[in-house]
C-alpha cells in the first residue's frame, strides 16, 4: 500500500474554482497512493474567498470558510471515486452550534466516510480563537486499512492513543498546523510516541510556509513523514519516509501493513501488549 503525507503550503485564491484545480493538482500528483493525507487547518485558505477583510478577521474566516463545505466535500467524494483512494480532507471549521469545532473528514471511493473533531484545543484555540473541543473518537474500516486520526495537539496525550489502539487500529493519521519548530517538534515526537507505544503506522501531514494574510495560520513550520515503531519490523529510527522541513510537497512510502500485527505479535518489545502492565501506576 502506498501513503502519502502533504506538507501543504497556503494559497490565496479568487474563487473557488482556484481551489479546486489546486486539491485536484495535489490529488494527481500523488501519482496513486492508496491513502492521501492532508493538514490540519489547511481549509483555512479558502478564508480568500471572502476577501481582505474577511481573511484578516480571526471570526470572520472561521465563518467564510465553514460556508464552502459542501463543495469541498463534493470535491473530495469525486476526487476519491476518480482516483479510486482514500483522502483525508485538510481539517477546518464547522459549526454545529454556536463555537466551531475543529473537523476532518475522510473520504473513500467517493463517499464521505465520517468526521473526526479535534478533542483537546490548544491555548490558542481556547483563549484566542474560541474554537472548541469535539466529543469521542472514531474508527473508520477502509480499504487502506482500519484507520484512526488524533488531529495535531491530540497525539500529544497518550490515552487518546492508547484508545484507539485498543480499537485495533493500524494507522493514526496526524494532521497538524504548527507555527513554530517547537511546537511542529511537539507533535513529530507525540506522533513517534503514538507509534511506539501502539505498534502501528503513523502519519503526520503538516502544513508550511507564510501566509501573511490570516492571524491563525500566519506562520507554518513542519515536514511531512511517516512512522512506524522501532521493533524489528520497521526502520530502526522509526522513520519510514520523511521531508525536508519545510519544503511542500508529497512525502510517501509502501507499506506492508501486515507488519503491524506481526509488531504485535512478534515483536522485540511489546508495548501494545504490556501497556496492561502499566495500571496499577496510576494507583500511586
Amino acid at each position: 500500500m502506498k501513503i502519502a503525507a502533504a506538507a501543504y503550503p497556503f494559497d490565496w485564491f479568487d474563487g473557488f474554482s482556484e481551489y479546486e484545480a489546486k486539491i485536484t493538482r495535489w490529488v494527481e500528483a500523488a501519482e496513486g497512493a492508496d491513502l492521501l493525507v492532508f493538514p490540519e487547518y489547511g481549509a483555512m485558505e479558502l478564508a480568500s474567498l471572502g476577501g481582505r477583510d474577511v481573511a484578516g478577521d480571526l471570526q470572520l474566516s472561521l465563518i467564510e470558510v465553514a460556508r464552502h463545505a459542501d463543495r469541498v466535500r463534493d470535491l473530495h467524494r469525486r476526487l476519491s471515486r476518480d482516483h479510486d483512494c482514500v483522502i483525508l480532507a485538510a481539517s477546518g471549521p464547522y459549526f454545529g452550534a454556536e463555537r466551531p469545532v475543529n473537523r476532518a473528514a475522510l473520504y473513500a471511493s467517493g463517499e464521505l466516510l465520517g468526521v473526526q473533531d479535534k478533542q483537546v484545543m490548544t491555548r490558542f484555540e481556547r483563549e484566542d480563537w474560541d474554537v472548541v473541543g469535539g466529543q469521542g473518537l472514531r474508527v473508520f474500516e477502509t480499504s487502506a486499512g482500519r484507520i484512526g486520526i488524533l488531529i495535531c495537539y491530540d497525539s500529544e496525550f497518550p490515552l487518546l492513543g492508547r484508545v484507539l489502539a485498543e480499537a485495533e487500529v493500524e494507522i493514526l493519521l496526524v494532521p497538524s498546523c504548527t507555527d513554530t519548530v517547537a511546537g511542529f517538534n511537539r507533535v513529530r515526537i507525540g506522533a513517534m510516541a503514538r507509534a511506539l507505544e501502539g505498534q502501528c503506522i503513523v502519519v503526520q501531514a503538516p502544513t508550511v510556509g507564510d501566509c501573511a494574510w490570516n492571524p491563525a495560520i500566519d506562520e507554518n513550520r513542519g515536514r511531512a513523514a511517516i512512522y512506524g515503531p522501532p521493533d524489528g519490523f520497521w526502520p530502526e529510527d522509526g522513520v519510514i519516509a520523511q521531508g525536508e522541513m519545510d519544503r511542500p510537497g508529497w512525502v510517501t512510502a509502501e507499506v506492508d501493513l501486515s507488519r503491524v500485527a506481526q509488531s504485535r505479535r512478534e515483536g522485540a518489545v511489546l508495548p501494545y501488549a504490556h501497556w496492561p502492565e502499566t495500571l496499577d501506576a496510576r494507583r500511586i
